[in-house]
């Protein structure tokens, strides 16, 4: 038989001394890499790795004379009983170890593995192992093989094995998918259906037997198996469902919870006034630091949810709670994470809460894409002077901009933080009632003429309630819009006087520094700046 590549081919009858079939190949030029040593070998392993005939590629060959010689025994390149076909009884730990490593080198050891064997409604054979997943999950994608009767199919096992557990390493072999496989067949073809349920619940009896049998193995391999399990309950419910009853929470002390026992934990302390459970959680133990530990001194209890998909997941709890917030430790002052009947707060009036914000608000850093809002709120005396907090609602809705796509609106939006000042702190007070005494003789006229142009604009406004645009004289509207204006220039009149006080008001900005530095954002020229001043105030 001979073809010239085209449709059309040539037979004839011949004669063969010897047994089996010579193949010759004939290679253009443009493709001549495939005439190389190596690249025919790179190509027999990937194909022929577990074929269950044995496949010779050339002799074996040995160092002689400082030289590679070829040998007499045949160079197999297959290895024809792989483990997958050989029964677990049969197989140590280290005999399923030694597979991996022969198919990924230089990869750590896995965490554990699961064995498939099944063969009603369908056959299917094969090893997943679990594996230490890196930074990046796209690059650990693609590491299953499928198999037919151990020949190589393909490595994109999407639709036959769930979404989520293409994070998993190793082979599945079965006859019933044809080498031929394509998406269509994937999608329509009832057999993988079973084979995707059955890989599923396999997975799902496993995590569960290691956790019931060893829990302390459980927790130990927690934090490199959790991304397993946190991508199986935002894709699949079935496997919620499952995973709910061995899925853990580590607090920031190390230790871990069911779902169900850290809810009984923190039930009584953590429950708001209007009967919301309140979930507190750091997603960065060492930057989070003083926020965490003022949430202890409180009595709370906080997650540690550092993970990649975290921030998913707390949305998707969120959901299947009942009556139950995640609240970041950072994301309001201590008091004000859990709100109760009972809270006690200290608050300065109205005016001078207004006056210490605009102090403040006059030295507050001009960074690129971030907005900071200024408030005075009393959190005791030994609390910080000066905290920086995150709305929770903003904060996880750029985080989750970043992993999901349509969201892209939330992550063009600019970074708005919480500037807030303890007004029962002895450093504020001191910058308070120094800013009265410099500035009152100024600002104090200034705002009782404020005053009488928002009474008399006040006046005007409730006499044109219920008129008409036309019902209301030329005159009266004038005198409005000259209220107006002159309001507009008393307030910029004493925004100057503020804005003078607190350019020469070293303790402010090094207030202000203090909370940026807590929260890393105090770098290049601002950091120099500040440790300068923190010299020269200790002189």
């Amino acid at each position: 038989w001979s073809c010239d590549g085209s449709p059309s081919y040539e037979i004839e009858e011949t004669e063969k001394a010897d047994r089996g079939t010579d193949i010759i190949m004939y290679i253009d030029d443009d493709c001549k890499e495939f005439l190389e040593k190596n690249k025919i070998e790179e190509l027999l392993r990937k194909y022929c790795r577990f074929l269950p005939v044995p496949v010779a590629f050339g002799k074996k060959t040995e160092w002689k004379d400082g030289k590679q010689v070829d040998t007499e025994e045949d160079n197999v390149i297959n290895n024809t009983t792989p483990i997958w076909t050989k029964k677990p009884s049969d197989l140590k730990d280290e005999d399923y170890k030694e597979f991996y490593r022969e198919l990924y080198p230089m990869s750590d050891e896995p965490l554990f593995w699961i064995h498939l064997n099944v063969d009603y409604p369908f056959n299917l054979t094969g090893v997943l192992y679990f594996p230490k997943i890196k930074n990046n999950i796209e690059l650990q994608r693609n590491k299953i093989q499928l198999y037919c009767n151990q020949v190589y199919v393909t490595d994109s096992v999407e639709g036959i094995v769930p979404d989520f557990l293409t994070l998993l390493h190793g082979v599945i072999d079965s006859p019933d998918i044809p080498l031929n496989v394509s998406r269509s067949y994937l999608q329509s073809d009832s057999n993988v259906k079973k084979i995707s349920s059955y890989i599923t619940k396999k997975v799902s009896d496993r995590l569960q037997s290691l956790f019931k049998n060893d829990r302390k193995e459980f927790e130990q391999k927690w934090d490199d198996i959790k991304i397993f399990i946190n991508y199986g309950m935002l894709t699949q419910d079935d496997f919620y469902d499952k995973a709910k009853n061995f899925a853990l929470f580590k607090d920031c002390d190390g230790k871990y919870f069911t779902f169900e026992e850290y809810q009984q934990l923190i039930k009584d302390n953590q429950t708001d006034k209007d009967g919301n459970l309140i979930y507190l959680y750091a997603q960065n133990k060492e930057a989070q630091y003083s926020y965490i530990e003022a949430a202890k001194n409180k009595g709370y209890s906080v997650l540690l949810l550092d993970g990649q998909l975290d921030t998913p997941i707390v949305s998707m709890l969120e959901r299947k709670f009942e009556k139950s917030r995640f609240t970041r430790v950072d994301a309001d002052i201590i008091d004000r994470l859990i709100v109760k009947e009972d809270a006690n707060k200290s608050e300065l009036d109205a005016e001078k809460s207004a006056n210490l914000s605009a102090i403040f608000n006059f030295q507050m850093p001009k960074l690129d894409k971030t907005e900071f809002h200024v408030e005075a709120q009393g959190m005791g005396e030994n609390g910080m002077p000066v905290m920086i907090t995150q709305s929770e609602y903003m904060r996880r809705m750029k985080e989750m901009a970043n992993i999901q796509a349509g969201m892209s609106f939330y992550g063009e939006m600019p970074d708005m933080f919480n500037l807030v000042l303890n007004s029962d702190h002895k450093l504020v007070k001191e910058v308070l009632a120094d800013e009265e005494k410099e500035c009152d003789s100024v600002v104090v006229p200034i705002q009782q003429e404020m005053n009488d142009v928002d009474k008399r604009r006040n006046e005007l406004k409730d006499k044109q309630k219920g008129k008409k645009d036309e019902e209301i004289s030329t005159a009266e509207k004038d005198e409005v819009n000259g209220l107006d204006q002159k309001w507009e220039e008393l307030k910029t009149k004493k925004d100057e006087v503020f804005a003078g006080y607190a350019a020469k008001n070293k303790v402010v900005r090094q207030l202000i520094d203090l909370a940026l530095l807590q929260n890393g954002m105090l770098k290049g020229e601002a950091l120099n700046n500040f440790v300068k001043r923190s010299i020269d105030l200790i002189k």
